[in-house]
């Protein structure tokens, strides 16, 4: 059984650096000003490049998205970029439009392509077009079921195809939207979405504007903009049998926290299924680690084509029942303690857990202490504390409390 990428999204170094030690096989990080996502989560050209190295260290690769809809305005801010790009030795890049594809070949022919999911790539003809045009992978269209995924794959099997196994789900055909545009003149496909999908809205009739009708959901009716969030996690062994190379994660403008327990759980999960292989069970305890990060009810999507992806409740915006609470900065063997960057304000005698790649571990909270020794009651964020650990931490990992 051939062992799939898991592809993790990064949107700053930090968050690299937590999907690595947690599993990760590969990350996918926004170009700065190239990417479909707000600056605050782009990398400048000196992080992207320690990210590389680091990724490298470890075995793992750095796909880079540059795949907003570049615009004339863009060409010449793209022409200083790609080859600056290419110089920090990213695995890859993503790009959703040929403008940008012959840019990449005529400034960085050393780079493999990977078609993004913004190009709505559905069937076998168009992934032989593609694959014409030298494009080392795809990622597949978000609304193609697991069926068509594994036809493509078999009759294309030397392109690799990346499809999306978990994540929130934009309610636009294949992303491409411009709800954002209309309402407030932010491009989601210029990386500036502000998600109105998510908004409440309100119907009114031009004569009774005092008398409008609520979009939400009953028996008959939907919250119709707005999706549950992708989850795959029950059904990795159909996942895998399509023939995709590489699952993806949804989230660059999530959180360290999101990256951490999605990649950890999915990590878990899969090396499960690759190991066991006949014998591979489904734990719950994977679906009970999803529900403790921030989402709005899970989905199965477009995977396998008889459920309604937008059976979102209005009275649910999203469920998160647990928080970060601090980040691991070094650990002390000698006196067995570790330097935590507090994250939330923290309580001694807090429920905290920590979360380690293999293992979580609860954290005796009554013994925090500052740098002097001294025993403190509480404490907020961009404290440091230390708390005692008799197991060595890794820097870089989440601790987390339950949400009061």
């Amino acid at each position: 059984m051939k062992k799939p990428e898991l592809l993790i999204p990064a949107g700053n170094l930090e968050k690299l650096r937590t999907a690595l030690l947690y599993g990760a096989d590969a990350v996918y990080v926004g170009v700065e000003g190239l990417s479909l996502r707000a600056g605050s989560s782009e990398m400048s050209m000196a992080d992207l490049a320690t990210g590389v190295k680091d990724a490298h260290a470890k075995s793992a690769k750095v796909y880079a998205a540059a795949n907003t809809f570049t615009r004339n305005a863009d060409l010449k801010q793209a022409k200083i970029i790609i080859p600056e790009l290419a110089a920090t030795g990213v695995d890859a890049v993503i790009v959703s439009e040929p403008g940008m594809m012959k840019l990449l070949r005529t400034l960085a022919s050393n780079l493999p392509i990977h078609l993004s999911t913004q190009a709505n790539t559905t069937n076998i003809e168009s992934v032989r077009f593609w694959q014409e045009q030298d494009v080392k992978r795809i990622v597949l269209a978000r609304e193609l079921t697991l069926k068509e995924i594994g036809e493509i794959a078999a009759a294309v099997p030397d392109m690799e195809l990346e499809i999306f196994i978990h994540g929130a789900m934009c309610m636009s055909y294949s992303g491409r939207c411009y709800l954002s545009a209309f309402r407030n003149r932010r491009s989601a496909n210029e990386g500036d979405c502000s998600q109105p999908c998510r908004w409440e809205y309100k119907l009114c009739e031009s004569t009774r504007p005092n008398d409008p009708f609520l979009l939400e959901e009953d028996d008959r009716y939907s919250y119709l903009l707005s999706s549950k969030d992708l989850c795959l996690i029950e059904h990795l062994p159909a996942v895998l049998a399509s023939g995709a190379t590489s699952f993806k994660i949804e989230g660059r403008m999530k959180s360290s926290y999101y990256v951490a327990v999605v990649t950890r759980t999915y990590r878990q999960a899969l090396d499960a299924l690759i190991q066991q292989k006949g014998h591979y069970k489904f734990q719950p305890e994977w679906m009970d680690e999803l529900t403790k990060v921030s989402n709005r009810g899970y989905t199965t999507g477009f995977a396998f084509a008889e459920e309604k992806i937008n059976e979102t409740n209005p009275d649910i915006k999203y469920i998160q029942t647990h928080e970060p609470v601090g980040i691991v900065l070094q650990y002390d063997s000698a006196k067995k303690r570790m330097l935590v960057a507090v994250r939330n304000h923290l309580t001694a005698g807090d429920d905290v857990e920590l979360l380690l790649p293999d293992d979580t571990i609860k954290i005796d909270t009554r013994m925090m202490a500052d740098a002097k020794g001294n025993t403190l009651r509480e404490a907020n964020n961009d404290n440091q504390i230390y708390l005692p650990l008799e197991k060595e931490a890794p820097v870089g990992a989440i601790l987390r409390q339950k949400v009061k």
